[in-house]
Parts: C-alpha cells; structure tokens; sequence
C-alpha cells in the first residue's frame, strides 16, 4: 500500500487551541513528516496571520484544516483515537509511549480504519471526558521536573514516530483489503451515539439508584472502547436498550 494512501487515514486533531501560532507551527511539524490532515476543534482563533506565518509555506494544510464545535464532529468517521497526555490522568486507559502508539495507529489505518491522534489545549491538555472518547493514551516520556511541552512539538515528536514506522514498515507491508462498513469498528460518531442512547436507558430503568452516573457511564465507555463493537453490533444493543426503555415504559404505567 502507498504511504499516501496511509497518511489520509490519519489525522492530527488540536483541540480547543489557545494560540493559534500553533496551529501554524503543528501544521508545518506535519507536513514535513508526509502528513496533511489537519482537524481543529473549538480554536480560539482561526484563521489568523500569526498561524499562516508560523506554517512556514505549510499553507495547503491549513487551507484544507476541518473545523469543528466539539471532539464528536472532530472525531467524526475516525475508529480509532489516541490521546496525547504530558500526565497520567483520572482516566483508565491504556498508556502508551508514542513508538507503541505510532505502531497502533499504522496496524489500524492498515486494516482500513480511519485513525485520529487528539492533542488538548496548551495550558491544560485534554480533559477526562476528552480522553474518555480515546481508545488509549500516549504519553511523551519526558523528565519529571520539567514535562512541559510544546504543543507543536508534541506533534511533531508523533509526526515523527508515525513516518519513521511507516518508512521502516513500508518493503513489507501487504495491501490491505477493503473493509465492508459493517466489519469495520464503528466510527467515533456511532459509539457517542450509543453511549447517549445507553446513557437514556439506564436513566429510564432508574439503574443508579443513588450511585453516581458520571462514574458508572466512564467504566463503561471504558469497556465499549475496549470492545471496538461494529456497526452491526451497536444496532443489536440499540435494539435491546430500546426494548429494555418501552417495557420501563410500560412498568411506570402500571404503577
């Protein structure tokens, strides 16, 4: 397969970025690795001359950059998500160096997926419930009394991990065969799609009963994500969530 092909199942998504000189400087970190998907969510300023300076000639990447309210449009037809967090979080996910997390991503666009490599704001990274839409975590291993890092660099140290695996993989990679959309890992669309419906239905079976919903939804989007449920699948759990909400229904009337 082309290593063209690979880049355009994989895209950088900024979220909720504060200067947009950075946007600039991440754009031209991709594009000198091969890359030129571009997402950004919620910028505070966009399009702005300090990003096309800093883009250094990197301006096609910006011309072409999706942008979106929040990280479920930002996510949106990607699979596969890995977040990138300077700290351990809240959030129990799966931590990965970003050599690990590279060779993920390319084993998922390989098999045909659409992959989406998440960076948080400059001063606070991504929030838990940002994070608890990722498949995993990837972790820069920096030096514990001074972990502060760019957010252009952290992109490029990414950037770079990816094109070094993808060249190094390149001489033996088969093709890959086209994926039927129902084989295929529901997208990050879907899946928000599934965990509001489950959210609705543990409220209507009144689930909690005094325990804490935030908790209980985090454990499982956690499990959800793990599974990786195909489209097919969530119709199958929509069916039985929607089943389980009409004889709740039915119940309440009773009373």
């Amino acid at each position: 397969m082309a290593l063209s092909d690979l880049h355009d199942r994989l895209r950088f998504v900024l979220v909720r970025t504060s200067h947009a000189g950075n946007i600039g400087s991440a754009a031209r970190a991709i594009r000198t690795m091969g890359f030129d998907r571009l997402t950004l969510v919620a910028p505070h300023r966009f399009p702005d001359p300090e990003a096309t300076a800093l883009a250094a000639g990197a301006d096609d990447v910006l011309d072409h950059a999706a942008i979106h309210d929040d990280l479920v449009g930002g996510l949106a037809g990607a699979t596969f998500a890995l977040g990138l967090s300077a700290r351990r979080r809240g959030v129990n996910l799966p931590e990965l160096d970003p050599r690990e997390g590279a060779a993920q991503a390319i084993a998922a666009a390989r098999r045909g997926e659409q992959v989406a490599l998440v960076f948080g704001n400059e001063r606070t990274g991504l929030e838990n419930d940002e994070l608890a839409r990722c498949h995993a975590m990837v972790r820069i291993p920096s030096v514990d009394d001074f972990s502060s890092l760019n957010l252009s660099q952290a992109v490029q140290v990414v950037a770079y991990e990816l094109r070094t695996a993808l060249l190094a993989e390149e001489p033996r990679a088969p093709a890959a065969a086209g994926l039927d959309p129902d084989e295929a890992p529901a997208d990050a669309e879907q899946m928000e799609r599934f965990f509001t419906h489950l959210g609705q239905a543990l409220d209507d079976i009144e689930f909690h009963k005094g325990r804490s919903p935030t908790t209980i939804m985090l454990k499982l989007r956690k499990l959800f994500l793990r599974a990786r449920p195909e489209p097919r699948e969530l119709r199958i759990l929509h069916g039985i969530l929607a089943d389980a909400q009409r004889m709740a229904q039915i119940a309440h009337k009773g009373d």
